[in-house]
């Protein structure tokens, strides 16, 4: 897939009750084969009510093990997009993705691999676990943190794991219920004399800030954030005086709507866009899920971060909008 095709239909083929707040969905992309890396997420684009919105997911399948893309789902307070797919999607229904995003993978290392996963972070810890047991003879030892023993996600898948897998994969499980709220000296507990392991986070922000605490070093700690970014305050409008000092405009060409705006020093495409009354798509403001992909015809802009588009894509003039400014005079962009 490339820039241009950043978007993609695939179909539910399946979806597996995982616990009762939370369900996987196995998907066919329309545009097969569908590249991953163990630990990547897609960013699914949904319809709800009268607004189009964007949530990043992880993979809970990796593609040495499995032959279906999985992707997992828990219900959440105030979770639009995930509260509206546990309770609308079903078997035969058709979903928009992006392509598979993020670094959050496996390096080429031969140091054991601590997963630390708070509810739905196990996500990606399991997808980590099952390409490094399938690829590597790396330890693997994971931490898992739930409230109690019923929202426990694949608490089953993870137990026929360490069956298949003994000796090389243990799993430590914390019950909230039982064992009261994680602490540091459980995380550095844990981590025992494996202080030079490779370290990968995903949680709810109060686990991960825990783990980030107690976590002793010096190995190298990953860490995996899906909580919902603030999208970024666009400047105010610059007075004539500046307005008439800063060279070009900004023009943004999004569906059938054309509209241009004077060039605000550091404001990236995206917060210009807004500014311009458009409302174009985006998910992270990060750089990490490719969703504010656009396409420059005119001028040029620096990213401040990417980790979607290859080198081939941004020759072609694609940016990630979010992470886009301008160099200078005028620039004209256009969405998908």
């Amino acid at each position: 897939m490339t820039a241009t095709q950043m978007f993609q239909r695939a179909t539910v083929t399946r979806v597996i009750t995982e616990t009762a707040d939370a369900r996987t969905f196995v998907l066919a992309p329309h545009e097969a084969p569908f590249h991953y890396r163990a630990g990547q997420y897609c960013t699914l684009r949904v319809q709800v009510g009268d607004e189009e919105l964007y949530r990043s997911y992880s993979m809970s399948s990796a593609p040495e093990t499995d032959t279906e893309l999985m992707t997992t789902v828990k219900r959440v307070p105030g979770g639009r997009v995930s509260n509206w797919l546990l309770d609308n999607v079903t078997e035969g229904h058709e979903l928009t993705m992006t392509r598979a995003t993020g670094t959050f993978c496996l390096d080429s290392t031969d140091a054991p691999l601590l997963g630390f996963a708070g509810g739905s972070g196990i996500t990606p810890i399991l997808s980590l676990a099952k390409s490094a047991l399938a690829t590597t003879d790396r330890a693997v030892r994971l931490l898992c943190a739930d409230r109690d023993s019923s929202s426990a996600i694949f608490d089953h898948a993870l137990a026929e794991l360490a069956a298949q897998h003994p000796g090389r994969l243990s799993i430590q499980r914390h019950r909230d219920t039982e064992h009261g709220l994680l602490d540091t000296a459980t995380v550095a507990a844990f981590v025992g004399a494996d202080t030079g392991a490779d370290c990968y986070l995903c949680g709810p922000e109060g686990f991960m800030a825990v783990v980030r605490a107690g976590w002793p070093g010096p190995g190298r700690l990953f860490a995996e954030d899906f909580d919902p970014a603030t999208p970024a305050a666009s400047p105010p409008p610059a007075d004539a005086g500046a307005a008439a000092a800063l060279e070009g405009t900004v023009t943004i060409h999004l569906g059938r709507k054309t509209a241009s705006v004077p060039r605000v020093a550091g404001e990236t495409l995206l917060g210009s866009a807004r500014r311009a009354g458009l409302a174009p798509p985006f998910s992270c403001e990060a750089g990490n899920c490719g969703t504010c992909i656009a396409q420059i015809t005119d001028g040029s802009a620096t990213m401040i971060a990417n980790t979607v588009l290859d080198d081939d894509e941004i020759a072609d003039g694609y940016i990630l909008t979010c992470q886009g400014v301008p160099e200078g005079g005028s620039i004209t962009v256009h969405y998908e």
